[in-house]
């Protein structure tokens, strides 16, 4: 792991358990909705699966499991890759209310052992943004592409690249020139739902936002067909960019 990453774990777990608490209730709760409509809460990432019962599945940077559970309940054996052992805990901990079987590893995902999951998975699907915290994005797609078995597929989703010059889903972070190709130190995502002291004393994360053609010819190069590029809108205001999902094939 290299310095950028032990800041952005140390980011991840400050008080991480707590907050999922905080905001998706106890994991005996949240897995009692994710039990009710696993379906339904994939949300919009539901229509980008052909099929759940059976297929493997890696969740790139999966957190507190707000997407690998539901997917396990469905029929995928699903193995979460994450830095945050508190994001762990709470995942585990919901997968076992929910009387489900999820698998997951923590360290950087930069640093996944290929000789035990390479070409092991039918899907890499990630989601929520996490691209900027990888600050080179070939390398990144070089990982993903070395995950999947031949045919596979990655569902990536992410923030807009239009939250570069405005912040349209009010995330509360810095705009920039959209070229900016800078690595930038900004505040960890969670920390704007606390109170100005303890938010103050949050570990900052370091940030590289791509452009929209670095992250498609980013997908090309490192030998995916890319399939679809869907842009979503943003969650406040429906005029305005937000998210955006890829779907590619090895």
């Amino acid at each position: 792991m290299n310095d950028a990453g032990r800041q952005h774990k140390r980011a991840w777990e400050y008080d991480a358990y707590n907050f999922w608490v905080e905001h998706n209730g106890t994991p005996e709760v949240r897995a009692k909705e994710d039990a009710e409509n696993p379906e339904k809460m994939l949300r919009k990432y539901a229509a980008y699966f052909d099929r759940y019962e059976g297929i493997k599945i890696a969740n790139i940077c999966g957190s507190c499991g707000k997407k690998a559970i539901p997917l396990a309940l469905l029929g995928a054996d699903v193995t979460v890759f994450d830095i945050s052992e508190e994001n762990r805990r709470y995942a585990m901990e919901t997968a076992q209310a929910a009387n489900v079987s999820i698998h997951y590893t923590v360290g950087d995902v930069m640093d996944i052992n290929l000789n035990q999951y390479g070409g092991t998975f039918d899907v890499v699907f990630m989601e929520g943004g996490i691209l900027a915290y990888f600050h080179d994005i070939n390398a990144f797609m070089q990982m993903m592409y070395a995950l999947l078995k031949p045919g596979g597929k990655m569902i990536c989703s992410d923030f807009h690249p239009f939250i570069k010059i405005m912040d349209t889903l009010k995330l509360e972070t810095q705009t920039m020139n959209y070229f900016s190709t800078d690595v930038f130190e900004g505040e960890m995502v969670h920390a704007r739902f606390y109170d100005k002291d303890i938010r103050e004393q949050f570990p900052r994360c370091l940030y590289r936002r791509y452009t929209i053609s670095e992250i498609i010819n980013a997908i090309i190069d490192n030998r995916f067909i890319l399939k679809r590029f869907d842009e979503h809108p943003a969650w406040e205001d429906k005029t305005l960019p937000g998210e955006f999902t890829a779907v590619a094939f090895k």
